[in-house]
């Protein structure tokens, strides 16, 4: 068997040049097109990662700011008001009148907290606790022991009391 002898016709050498020419002229621009494409990617990742490195780096400064001012807020804040409730009068018969008094009376006895520091009156929670409920009420000619149900601090301090008879 042989080739058939197409080397000698023009026509065939003409359509396999054009072939080799085309196809090596079509992958120097697929080449071309491929690296402009790619250096484009290359430039808008560049650009990305360096506004991603910046955002961090303002985002850092920005988280530091706050928790130095949120430090600088906590250190600041006093007590500006000290309210108390006695929440079971009622259950005793008390009026509102002996009731409204005997809170006063202890609003009173904590007005030396106001303008302290929020942090030093919480670390001394305990003793104010205990201090509060080692003193006895007399209403109405009738002695009461004093229970802290629930103490709330912030820059007003809210103290709940439940009174026992003795």
């Amino acid at each position: 068997m042989r080739i058939p002898p197409l080397y000698r016709r023009p026509a065939w050498q003409r359509f396999f040049a054009g072939a080799v020419i085309g196809g090596v002229t079509s992958w120097l621009i697929f080449l071309y097109m491929f690296g402009v494409q790619q250096e484009k990617q290359i430039t808008t990742l560049k650009a990305q990662q360096k506004m991603i490195h910046e955002l961090k780096i303002k985002n850092a400064v920005w988280e530091h700011d706050l928790n130095k001012l949120n430090d600088e807020t906590e250190q600041g804040l006093s007590i500006q008001d000290v309210k108390v409730t006695i929440t079971n009068g009622e259950t005793y018969g008390l009026d509102k009148l002996s009731v409204a008094e005997a809170e006063d009376a202890l609003i009173e006895d904590l007005k030396s907290l106001i303008a302290k520091n929020v942090d030093t009156v919480f670390k001394g929670k305990m003793l104010l606790k205990k201090s509060i409920e080692n003193k006895i009420l007399e209403i109405n000619k009738k002695r009461y022991a004093l229970e802290v149900s629930e103490i709330l601090f912030y820059s007003n301090m809210y103290i709940e009391i439940k009174l026992k008879r003795l």
